[in-house]
């Protein structure tokens, strides 16, 4: 046996990891998201791509299709958009439809919760935790598998959680967890 890099540990160095990924590779997304989602996908099959292929049949009928900027751009477009749809259809399929209202009043951070948390004790953020295909961050939200969003996960109001990131580890404390309130009428 090799002894040319040996394991080197020291019990008072215990390293700090990210929290594991769930199991099962699920694809939570709030009712909105998916609307969202949905909206999109068929607005690119009712109404996107059959512009796009009046356009393509147009320049086609026109002759030489080798300097044809119409057919050439109109069919990459086409390409695009089949490459959407696909994509699409694929995240809808796998999509586990999550109610973050029904943690309304809750003060454990769950999926869609809206978290705000003192970061080392100087600044406060607020983040709301999304799924990975509706989460934007310019608009102050996570997706639930990143690792802000992990480390927040099942923490409660007042605990203190170690977030892992490229330049340390910073003390995080969660100081409000809030969600949406349940609507009137049931989604679909």
């Amino acid at each position: 046996m090799s002894k040319a890099f040996p394991k080197e540990t020291d019990s008072d160095d215990e390293e700090l990891t990210l929290p594991p990924l769930p199991a099962g590779g699920k694809n939570y997304i709030t009712p909105k998201g998916y609307a969202r989602l949905k909206a999109e996908l068929l607005d690119l099959i009712d109404n996107e791509r059959p512009k796009v292929v009046d356009i393509v049949h147009w320049a086609a009928s026109n002759g030489d299709r080798s300097e044809n900027g119409d057919y050439i751009y109109g069919k990459k477009r086409l390409r695009e958009i089949d490459r959407r749809i696909r994509f699409l259809t694929k995240r809808l399929e796998i999509a586990e439809i999550t109610d973050p209202s029904v943690h309304h009043g809750g003060d454990q951070v769950f999926f869609g919760a809206t978290v705000l948390y003192l970061v080392d004790g100087k600044t406060e953020q607020r983040v709301t935790i999304m799924g990975i295909d509706e989460a934007d961050t310019s608009a102050g939200e996570v997706s639930w598998v990143s690792p802000a969003a992990r480390t927040l996960l099942k923490a409660r109001v007042g605990d203190e959680v170690n977030l892992v990131t490229p330049s340390g580890v910073q003390v995080v404390e969660v100081l409000e967890v809030s969600y949406p309130a349940p609507s009137a009428t049931p989604q679909t």
